[in-house]
């Protein structure tokens, strides 16, 4: 019988880890070896102890954001994969995780053997996918035109977060007169003319964050 994928669960609730940890040990082919309650600690660990797999939340409260952690862990190379497990489905947080290396996008609701399937997909170097997720993204190929880009949601996201221009544009390391082009590339994307109404738009499709 060959050796179970190791698991590292990466969540800042005690009782989603408690949960995950419950479910999976249904599994005889897979074993969790580790948890962490923050990103950072998640790096850490994924670095040190023999993982074959991650399963990653993108939201840890302060400090580092869990797609930051997974472009850490990816990039290492010969590391573990990443499979993110959120509750989040907007395009802004689908790009950040598949841009930073992620194998797979789950939402947390997914039932348990779509779960496993998932993670012994991507241990074995397969991608897996949500449906919702994989259809999102099956959207963004068929209209490209009209698809924000991952910096266009990321400054979109932040505007409904309340930032003005100059803060997006210390945030993003990027010129204020670079923000203002991506915001009128997203009103022209998104067929509206103000903040707000951006805002409005890209929540009711599902871009952003509500």
């Amino acid at each position: 019988m060959s050796d179970p994928i190791r698991l590292l669960l990466a969540d800042d609730h005690p009782v989603v880890r408690a949960g995950l940890r419950a479910v999976l040990a249904t599994e005889p082919d897979l074993e969790v070896v580790a948890e962490a309650a923050t990103a950072e600690q998640a790096v850490a660990l994924a670095g040190r102890d023999r993982v074959d797999v991650v399963l990653m939340d993108l939201q840890f409260g302060a400090g580092m954001h869990g797609a930051e952690a997974t472009a850490a862990i990816t990039a290492r190379g010969g590391g573990p994969v990443v499979l993110v497990l959120t509750t989040y489905d907007t395009d802004a947080d689908i790009l950040a995780a598949v841009e930073a290396g992620a194998s797979g996008y789950l939402l947390k609701d997914a039932p348990p053997e779509e779960l496993a399937a998932a993670v012994r997909a991507a241990a074995a170097g397969r991608s897996a996918l949500a449906p919702a997720v994989a259809h999102r993204l099956m959207d963004r190929m068929r209209a490209p035109g009209t698809a924000l880009s991952r910096r266009e949601t990321e400054v979109l996201q932040l505007v409904a977060d309340g930032l003005s221009n100059q803060q997006i544009s210390r945030r993003l390391h990027v010129s204020h007169a670079t923000v203002k082009t991506h915001l009128v590339h997203v009103y022209g994307k998104l067929g509206v003319d103000s903040r707000t109404a951006a805002v409005a738009a890209a929540r009711a499709r599902g871009l952003i964050r509500r």
